[in-house]
């Protein structure tokens, strides 16, 4: 990388400095200013229910093909999972937060569903339920979509699961009418033991699911997913929507029958929906969750006060953090997540399944370290700036 440091003073050795890259090979001195948000199980139970989205540790040491099945750091995994609880949120399992459909395949999906199950018995898990053990390519009927999802359900079921009803790229290959798409879910949802929560992701997540529900419309697919849930009030808990728009997120929720949730998925605009307003509030099953845990924790605790004003302070820096990891291409997402926990020791590096980790610039990830720094999410600056350090020396840095 051909940079050049700009000439400015030395920082004081008491100052926690670094020269970071930025556009144009330029070098930028930063001084860390933020003050950490301590990480600590919440005084008081939240009003809103809080699931965070988990990522995955890869194993970097093993000697595997990377596009072939992943080979993960279980312990590493799991004590994430234990972290991410301990601060009173719930996991959403095996979901595209961690590679799925990314890297992660259904059998290894299956055996961290059921790792997490075992580790955590007490916690509040629900699990991704797809289809992707279908090749899209492949399916040629509907109900060669049912099979593959009544196979995950019932493997999730048996270990005693929660189930989160993935969007399927299989159905959007093979669906040509809103009916079709009723006509699977209303089958699926006849299996499930437990009211669950569907997933509606948009295609900037994952382009093969443009045109989900049967349209590319907002409001034809709007009556469609509400039509799903209206015949199968039972067995909805809620439903998440993944289409980063605050206004159709709300629109949907007020439209809601009554006793269903809504989970917002909105990385953009996610404070301002779990706040809610005079018709209603979102609840939440963010990917965001996973990369801003101790302040999400800290102000949802806030927010169960009554302490608005607080929770606003805490939740607003993080946004354009957030924007930052899930911009476009968002599908991409997940390497802002993963070099989060690499900065904060929750790993000690930040390789990912598929070499997923070489999928942004590096000027994301400067922007990433100096966003983290000011919302108060680099837990141990110290350590942050020295792993910062080592990271830029792998670009020659």
């Amino acid at each position: 990388m051909s940079a050049t440091i700009l000439d400015t003073p030395a920082a004081p050795a008491s100052t926690r400095s670094i020269d970071l890259p930025a556009a144009g090979g330029r070098m930028e001195r930063y001084v860390l200013t933020g003050t950490p948000v301590i990480a600590s199980a919440p005084d008081r139970a939240f009003t809103r229910v809080a699931l965070s989205a988990a990522h995955v540790v890869a194993d970097p040491f093993a000697d595997a093909d990377p596009s072939g099945p992943p080979v993960l750091d279980w312990d590493r995994t799991l004590a994430y999972r234990r972290y991410l609880t301990g601060l009173g949120l719930g996991i959403a399992e095996a979901m595209d937060t961690a590679q799925r459909g990314m890297g992660l395949d259904w059998p290894m999906a299956l055996q961290l569903i059921r790792r997490t199950l075992a580790d955590q018995p007490d916690a509040l898990v629900f699990s991704g339920c797809g289809t992707d053990q279908l090749d899209p390519a492949e399916a040629r009927s509907l109900d060669d979509v049912v099979r593959a999802y009544l196979d995950q359900l019932d493997a999730i079921q048996a270990l005693g699961g929660r189930v989160i009803l993935m969007a399927s790229r299989a159905l959007a290959a093979v669906a040509r009418t809103p009916e079709d798409y009723q006509s699977v879910y209303a089958r699926v949802l006849s299996e499930a033991d437990k009211p669950v929560i569907l997933h509606w992701l948009g295609e900037m997540f994952d382009p093969a699911l443009a045109g989900y529900w049967g349209t590319s419309a907002f409001e034809e697919a709007l009556e469609t997913s509400l039509a799903v849930i209206r015949d199968n009030a039972t067995k909805v808990d809620g439903i998440k929507i993944s289409l980063l728009d605050e206004k159709k997120e709300i629109r949907m929720r007020r439209s809601l029958p009554g006793g269903i949730r809504m989970y917002t998925g909105d990385d953009f605009n996610y404070p301002d929906l779990i706040a809610g307003d005079s018709e209603g509030h979102s609840h939440a099953l963010l990917g965001i969750f996973d990369a801003i845990a101790p302040v999400a924790s800290r102000a949802l605790a806030h927010l169960a006060g009554g302490e608005r004003e607080a929770y606003d302070r805490l939740m607003a820096p993080t946004v354009p953090l957030s924007r930052l990891i899930f911009r476009s291409p968002t599908r991409f997402y997940k390497t802002g997540v993963v070099f989060m926990a690499y900065l904060n020791g929750h790993q000690p590096h930040p390789m990912m399944v598929g070499g997923q980790q070489a999928m942004r610039p590096l000027v994301d990830f400067t922007g990433i370290f100096k966003l983290a720094d000011q919302a108060g999410l680099l837990s141990d600056p110290d350590l942050a700036l020295e792993r910062m350090r080592r990271f830029l020396a792998f670009y020659g840095v």
